[in-house]
């Protein structure tokens, strides 16, 4: 019996806190970006802006300098509310961080990691409707690309081709990607939202979430495509990621390589199983299989996720 609950324990116990007892990092949407040696963690949680934490190993966080920051103010964003699902590249030596305010996608541009971010001119990049949850992708040509959620049909994803000042899209390159099409994806409402797109091994993989961040629910998909532009096909076992272990609510990724060159995800997931918010940021493992089944490599998320702590 012993023997028995020591082998249950070493199962079970790398899906909880590296720390028990502190604080998880309340953050939804979230988005980790390494640069020089450090982590940055950007996410939804502040009606002010964007707030920053930093790490070293991606267990304990921090405020930088040792006091709370917003990379993003609201003084410095056209947008007065609802700061929302940010992620931060380098390019060029500058830092773009793309965001969505007052249900708009937005950028704003800093020389630093940790701000101050800036957006000029203060308005969104695409005018007319609502969109949200935007996302860069730099393909090996040089050339970059905006996936977005767009409010038609419910949520459904779309992309664009951008402009060299990586600010400025170009609608002649308007093209939907995917909506609502799989059972596990009409629990409540239509939504296919937060895409992600990477490439590997010539072929471009995205992530995206379905059904609403409120429901538990909530999970994360996969499709694939040969091109930026698609056509995408949903993987056929779907949702990649659902209710695992404690967590529910899940969804809301977005991928990065630690400092030992390995990919990793990161998430979002329900305070609990009665609370949704403060939400709290995840991370795991991710690998690349080929489905025999399905014949054709496909993304696989470890299970053992990590619980990132705030330091006390």
């Amino acid at each position: 019996m012993k023997r028995y609950l020591l082998m249950l324990a070493v199962v079970v116990l790398p899906m909880f806190s590296w720390a028990q007892g502190s604080a998880k990092v309340p953050f939804g949407d979230p988005f980790i970006m390494l640069y020089d040696g450090t982590y940055y963690a950007y996410g939804t949680s502040s009606g002010s802006g964007i707030r920053v934490y930093v790490s070293d190993d991606l267990k304990t966080w921090r405020n930088p300098e040792g006091r709370p920051r917003l990379a993003l103010k609201k003084e410095d964003s056209g947008a007065a509310r609802d700061f929302w699902a940010p992620e931060v590249y380098r390019v060029n030596g500058r830092f773009y961080m793309y965001f969505s305010g007052e249900s708009h996608v937005r950028v704003a541009t800093s020389d630093s990691p940790l701000g101050p971010f800036v957006e000029a001119p203060k308005k969104p990049m695409f005018m007319g409707e609502n969109t949200i949850d935007n996302s860069l992708f730099v393909d090996d040509d040089g050339r970059a690309y905006m996936y977005f959620d767009r409010f038609n049909d419910g949520l459904n994803v779309w992309v664009c081709e951008l402009e060299a000042d990586l600010k400025t899209i170009k609608p002649e390159t308007l093209t939907k990607c995917i909506n609502v099409s799989q059972p596990w994806e009409e629990v409540w409402p239509r939504v296919n939202e937060g895409p992600f797109v990477m490439k590997h091994k010539g072929r471009y993989y995205m992530t995206y979430s379905a059904n609403s961040y409120e429901s538990q629910s909530y999970g994360i998909g996969m499709a694939m495509a040969d091109t930026p532009y698609g056509p995408w096909k949903k993987y056929g076992k779907n949702p990649i990621y659902q209710n695992v272990g404690e967590l529910v609510g899940i969804g809301h990724s977005a991928m990065f390589r630690d400092k030992r060159g390995r990919l990793r995800i990161v998430f979002h997931a329900h305070n609990s199983k009665s609370a949704i918010h403060p939400r709290g940021m995840y991370i795991s493992r991710v690998r690349f299989k080929y489905d025999k089944e399905a014949g054709y490599r496909v993304m696989v998320v470890d299970p053992r996720y990590m619980t990132p702590v705030l330091a006390e």
